[in-house]
């Protein structure tokens, strides 16, 4: 039987593991599934890149845990750098560049979209934010959330399996990690109407869209009310999924109507060694029966000098 909205909001994330969309008695369905692997945040620059220097391979980050997220029909992760060519490596402070090499973890993963509005849009400049969409395409990566122009920004990622086209949309509380007083269009914010809209026209061109907020309090076990407004918000413009990032600690899911919200997954890849809660994620596991959610669970990830594997004796399927 699912969970209630108050029963979840009121378990800690690590509690909710293999909780279904829907009873698991039901027959399975005659439409094709879907597999979508969902992670938190990736930040590929700082201890990340230096480390991966000193293996001398970009793509270590994510080696261990690549299997698994290429055994999905879709990956996705919140790009928590930017890419640039300019500038030198970044080993310290919170101003966040990854060197382009290290698209590499992206790719050995199988990574196939990634959400690029978040607070560290913009640590790269005007550049950086065009440099990053140009070269995760010329990857084969596809970026939601920022765009060369606004209207980019906001017309998402469209990626089609097994016959199903499944619609990215990413939003921002926050663009200029304090080094910005004005505001870029091209990264998409977190702004009610105009999200509405992006997921009723996305909802035109797609069988079902799946929304990414950045949003919360860093280091904080619950949603805020920005968090829960605006997921309810997607679910109730015709979203399926809500997955969210920033919080860098894992958050409570809640299933809403005919949705799910991830409030946070929690870090990824990432160099916070300052907390044990920053050092274990959570990958959302999301199965989709043509365009109906059909049932998700949760996959407990360690993250270990930087990088993640699945938690010990973590439930596999």
């Amino acid at each position: 039987m699912m969970l209630t909205r108050r029963a979840i909001l009121l378990a800690p994330a690590l509690g909710l593991l293999s909780k279904s969309a829907e009873h698991s008695s039901n027959p399975p369905s005659p439409l094709p599934r879907t597999r979508i692997l969902l992670g938190g945040d990736v930040m590929l620059s700082r201890y990340v890149g230096t480390r991966a220097r000193r293996l001398h391979d970009p793509a270590s980050p994510l080696r261990e845990l690549a299997p698994l997220l290429s055994s999905a029909s879709i990956a996705f992760v919140n790009l928590e750098a930017p890419f640039s060519d300019h500038g030198h490596p970044i080993e310290k402070g919170m101003v966040f560049r990854a060197e382009p090499e290290m698209v590499e973890a992206l790719k050995v993963a199988g990574v196939s979209v990634v959400s690029t509005a978040n607070n560290h849009a913009r640590d790269c400049g005007a550049y950086g934010v065009d440099f990053t969409v140009d070269w995760l395409a010329k990857n084969g990566i596809a970026a939601a959330g920022t765009g060369h122009t606004a209207e980019a920004a906001h017309q998402g990622a469209v990626l089609a399996r097994n016959g199903v086209r499944f619609g990215f949309l990413a939003y921002t509380y926050d663009q200029s990690n304090g080094n910005y007083k004005d505001r870029d269009d091209r990264i998409a914010m977190m702004d009610v109407p105009r999200m509405t809209k992006d997921v009723e026209e996305m909802r035109q061109r797609t069988d079902a869209v799946i929304v990414s907020m950045h949003a919360g309090v860093e280091y904080q076990a619950k949603p805020n009310a920005q968090q829960q407004s605006f997921a309810h918000a997607a679910i109730d413009a015709g979203a399926k999924v809500v997955v969210g990032a920033h919080p860098h600690v894992t958050q409570p899911v809640e299933p809403y109507k005919d949705g799910v919200i991830f409030y946070s997954l929690g870090n990824l890849v990432f160099d916070q060694f300052q907390r044990k809660e920053t050092q274990h994620g959570l990958l959302a596991d999301v199965y989709f029966a043509g365009p109906k959610l059909e049932h998700w669970s949760l996959i407990p990830v360690d993250i270990l000098q930087s990088g993640p594997r699945v938690a010990p004796n973590a439930p596999r399927r």
